[in-house]
């Protein structure tokens, strides 16, 4: 049997992935508002279980208590999965998602008591990313509707690059983005460049310092992201739009870029608010997962098209290379 056969275990995935996003958003206040030394020892808070939450100890002892939940659910999650899931493949991303939240923990205390430094500070943002990526993609798997969305007859993906290939490419550029997002907040970069949507007035400001560099970095990575997302979603729409496990999300890929521009424009006009800043960060965490929904149903519901079929295109293309 799969998760799929057992509702309460797919109810399960889905809450798994809902809390890890809080978690997410719960670590983005957190540095939002200054608070990562807020309690300067580990694992412990000031030698206790429970210091008072007050100031900013509220946010980093509720971020540990918070993680520490979370990874209670995916230890859970991993052990449901491997006595109950017959496909290996499962297994193995419910223990790697294990893996990952273990080692997020580790990076955290290591952020506390090496004093944040910037490396750890963005691995920990990373890796907390990728292990919300792994939570989606076991809620994914084990839907209801995954087993029956290989059935045929399949739509058929005519056109190159596939709906399959935009999406992973999107979720490939939105992690990116995620990771220059880290560097721009852990070192401080957020308003280097206080002005938005122009730089300092001009298009291309003067990048002679570090903090610009990689402010500006952030914002063409922003462009990239949009023109790749809006391809995406334009293909499904276009192609596929009578196909609902694709068009729902092509379609919530849309919106939330242009929500995350809004929010990245507004980050930087309320000089960081906390709230602003964090929910930036919260919906960066959405569009990764969006798209990894995407990607996952997309290589499940639509078909390539027969060899035979892609054999003339091929001949095409080896024609024009070799001109």
């Amino acid at each position: 049997m799969t998760a799929a056969d057992r509702p309460a275990l797919r109810i399960y995935t889905r809450l798994v992935a809902a809390c890890t996003f809080l978690l997410l958003l719960a670590g983005g206040m957190v540095t939002s508002t200054a608070s990562g030394l807020a309690v300067p020892d580990w694992p412990l808070s000031f030698g206790q279980w429970m210091p008072p939450m007050e100031g900013g100890v509220f946010y980093e002892h509720g971020h540990r208590m918070i993680a520490s939940f979370v990874g209670l659910l995916i230890v859970i999650e991993a052990i449901w999965l491997a006595r109950v899931e017959e496909r290996r493949w499962v297994r193995a991303l419910g223990w790697a998602a294990l893996a990952g939240v273990v080692v997020q923990g580790l990076l955290g205390g290591l952020t506390v008591l090496l004093r944040l430094p910037d490396a750890v500070s963005v691995s920990h943002a990373g890796l907390a990313q990728l292990v919300f990526g792994l939570t989606v993609t076991i809620a994914v798997v084990s839907s209801r509707g995954w087993a029956g969305a290989a059935d045929p007859p399949r739509p058929v993906d005519r056109r190159a690059p596939s709906v399959v290939q935009l999406a992973a490419l999107v979720a490939a550029l939105v992690f990116v983005q995620i990771l220059l997002g880290a560097v721009v907040r852990h070192t401080g970069a957020g308003l280097a460049i206080p002005t938005f949507p122009l730089a300092y007035g001009q298009w291309v400001p003067p990048l002679e310092s570090f903090p610009v560099q990689i402010h500006f970095a952030h914002r063409v990575g922003a462009l990239v992201v949009a023109a790749a997302a809006l391809w995406a979603s334009a293909r499904v729409l276009s192609a596929h739009r009578d196909v609902p496990e694709l068009a729902r999300p092509a379609g919530v890929l849309a919106g939330l870029i242009a929500f995350q521009i809004a929010l990245g424009g507004w980050t930087i006009l309320s000089h960081k608010h906390p709230w602003v800043t964090t929910a930036h960060l919260g919906v960066g965490a959405l569009l990764f997962g969006t798209a990894l929904v995407l990607a996952l149903r997309a290589g499940r519901v639509l078909a390539l098209p027969p060899a035979a079929a892609r054999a003339p295109a091929r001949r095409r293309i080896d024609a024009v290379e070799a001109r």
